[in-house]
This record gives structure tokens, sequence and C-alpha cells, in this order.
């Protein structure tokens, strides 16, 4: 398992479908995926440090999660099976419970629970950027200062797969 930071999310045209892009940190793979606006959103609040007046859900996964005497140790996305991405939530003493990646991001972002990626999943769909593509990389970084979580619009997004939500 390698560990994966969150650069952030974006809508990408023409199609409006937010993506999820990961990196690892302590290499050069890209993990992209494809995700629903909804929990594009809840990531994007919560790395703007947006607090809505009602909890959202993932806030109520935590809170739920905590009341229980649990704590999120980690999320780990596995792998891909029949094109969609499969994640867990480990919740300690061999507690696991199976995710959505988007659904287990946005709670990780809100837990400050580390996030890690299959070796086998990355060695199969991380994409390495090469050099001269970084500016591009770092547009996607100015972009996501400069975006709203409004931007996602209200949409619903479930499934999982690399071509529809996660």
């Amino acid at each position: 398992m390698q560990e994966l930071r969150v650069v952030g999310v974006r809508v990408e045209l023409p199609g409006n479908q937010p993506i999820l892009l990961l990196k690892e940190t302590q290499g050069e793979r890209y993990l992209p995926i494809w995700i629903g606006a909804v929990e594009a959103a809840a990531i994007a609040f919560e790395q703007q440090g947006v607090r809505p007046a009602r909890p959202m859900t993932h806030d109520l996964l935590r809170e739920v999660i905590t009341a229980l005497g649990a704590e999120l140790e980690a999320v780990n996305i596995t792998e891909m099976r029949d094109g969609i991405y499969i994640a867990e939530l480990v919740l300690g003493e061999e507690r696991v419970v199976s995710a959505r990646p988007s659904d287990a991001v946005a709670l990780a972002v809100r837990t400050g629970a580390p996030i890690f990626g299959a070796d086998d999943l990355l060695d199969e769909v991380g994409i390495e950027i090469p050099d001269e593509q970084e500016d591009e990389v770092e547009k996607f970084r100015e972009f996501l200062d400069q975006i709203s979580p409004e931007d996602f619009g209200a949409g619903s997004g479930s499934g999982g797969g690399s071509g529809g939500p996660a």
C-alpha cells in the first residue's frame, strides 16, 4: 500500500463530471477517480473550510463513528473490479467496512485519516505525469484554489466506476 494525498477535485468538461485526483506521497503516480457531484462538493467543502448550517452526510458519519467509540484509522483504495473502484474504511480492531472511494475520501479529509492505494491498483491505473506536463498539474492546483463548492451544483452521484461516479 502506498500513502496517497488529495490533490483536489475538479469538473471535467464537457460532461461536467467531477474527478478526484490523488497522488502518491512517496512517488510520482496519480490516481484519478471520477466521482459524483455530491461527493465532490463534500470534499471541496471540507478542503475549503466551508461549514454548512447542518451536518452533511459525511459529517454525520464521522460523528456516528466517534459516538460508537471507534476511530477511522485509514482509508484503503484496494482494487478496481469491473471498472469500479473498491475502498475500505479501516476502523480498527479488525473492523473494515466496504465503501465507495469518494465517500471514503470525503470522510478521511474530515478525520485526518491517511489514505492508501494498493500497489497492484496503482501499477494498473496509476498515471505518471512527465516533467513537461507538470505545469498542467500546477494549473490544476491553481484551478482548485479558485473553484467553490457551488461550482459542483447539486446532483446525485452513486456508483464508482472509472467511467462513472464513485
